[in-house]
């Protein structure tokens, strides 16, 4: 069982970190956008979610198909990966509805779902650029 401290932490200065009374939302500020705390369900959706785009490949491969759609051996070839594995990958991004596929006699063609993706991606990829 642990001794949980109720006495207030103080820092050098000796200022009070411990709070007795709620703080003043803005929720009269017409400028700031509504924000809402996700449930515990969104948030463990939200988290499976990015779990699959936490793979190095699956991530070269949305780089790829942000730019144009492109056939399971060409991104083989372009990913120097056996075609079993690139299908593999794209199978999961298939499983979260972020590809497309279409079939063109014994290819397959590959492209993002939707604009959307494209942005998500593409913010992603900017933010990295920002911040590295």
């Amino acid at each position: 069982m642990s001794d949980r401290s109720t006495e207030p932490v103080t820092i050098e200065d000796g200022e009070d970190l411990c709070c007795e009374a709620p703080h003043p939302t803005h929720s009269d500020d017409t400028n700031s956008s509504p924000t809402e705390m996700l449930s515990v369900e969104k948030a463990q959706r939200l988290s499976e979610f990015l779990g699959f785009l936490a793979d190095p490949n699956r991530l070269r491969i949305l780089s790829i198909l942000a730019a144009k759609e492109m056939c399971v051996g060409d991104l083989a070839v372009m990913l120097e990966m056996n075609e079993s594995a690139v299908s593999h990958q794209l199978r999961t991004l298939r499983a979260i509805r972020l590809v497309n596929f279409r079939k063109q006699g014994r290819h397959v063609f590959y492209s993002l779902q939707d604009r959307q993706m494209l942005d998500f991606y593409q913010l992603v990829v900017e933010q990295i650029d920002t911040t590295i």
